[in-house]
């Protein structure tokens, strides 16, 4: 029975990843999920907010918005793997390290992905036999860092430490820190226009180059750039910086 609801929620992941306006019933408590290499294991807890009970599968890839829960290779345990989830109530999602499984950087967090998997119930009801119905099932995919214990500096602050060069017509992003750090939006002035970005996630001690659309003359050192980052809690943060020559 196991095997059978697997390969079902295997084979609606192909919907889940096109379905761009479907509204998840279940409920996950955050949008990102930090896991603190101290503690060895993190909870997270779902909420079925529907009148109606949802199959949920989790798992934890490394990176493949592809993955399925059968061929994924991470260090990560996730109990329960699969469950039933009652209406308007809550489960607890249980993430654990498995030391050995794969070698972790110590001076640095590495990246992730929690994937939740709610596949709706049959459809019953005398208004459904005989007929055709198309069934969808939602995957939600979360941002995992794995956090090493002793990284130097403050991961709320890590935002700030951010530098930036420019060309032409983007901006190099250069994170000093041991940390990720996301962008949501980002703004510079040049040629007495204002030019944005999308903004994207800077991988620890990298570089990320942000296009910015238009812009054909690089702005001059000192140029204010205003940007937005994402905190561990979800949350955005107004920052400030220049241009570095």
């Amino acid at each position: 029975m196991k095997r059978l609801f697997r390969a079902m929620g295997t084979g609606l992941l192909a919907y889940c990843l096109v379905l761009s306006s479907a509204h998840a019933n279940v409920i996950i408590a955050g949008t990102r999920v930090v896991f603190p290499a101290s503690d060895g294991e993190v909870t997270l807890r779902l909420t079925n907010d529907n009148n109606a009970p949802a199959l949920i599968e989790a798992w934890v890839d490394a990176g493949d918005e592809h993955s399925t829960p059968d061929k994924v290779n991470t260090p990560f345990l996730i109990t329960p793997p699969l469950f039933r989830m009652e209406p308007h109530r809550d489960q607890s999602l249980r993430i654990i390290f498995t030391p050995g499984k794969q070698t972790m950087p110590a001076d640095r967090e590495s990246l992730f992905w929690l994937n939740v998997l709610e596949i709706p119930p049959k459809p019953s009801g005398q208004e459904f036999a005989g007929k055709n119905y198309l069934q969808l099932a939602i995957r939600s995919r979360l941002k995992l860092f794995y956090r090493p214990p002793g990284l130097a500096g403050d991961a709320q602050k890590a935002g700030s430490a951010l530098t930036f060069k420019a060309t032409a017509s983007a901006l190099v992003v250069h994170n000093p820190t041991p940390y990720y750090v996301t962008i949501s939006a980002l703004t510079v002035g040049s040629d007495g226009q204002s030019f944005t970005s999308e903004g994207g996630m800077v991988a620890p001690l990298a570089d990320l180059r942000l296009e910015l659309a238009n812009m054909k003359h690089a702005p001059a050192p000192g140029t204010v750039v205003q940007y937005e980052t994402i905190n561990d809690y979800g949350a955005a943060t107004s920052l400030k910086s220049a241009i570095v020559p």
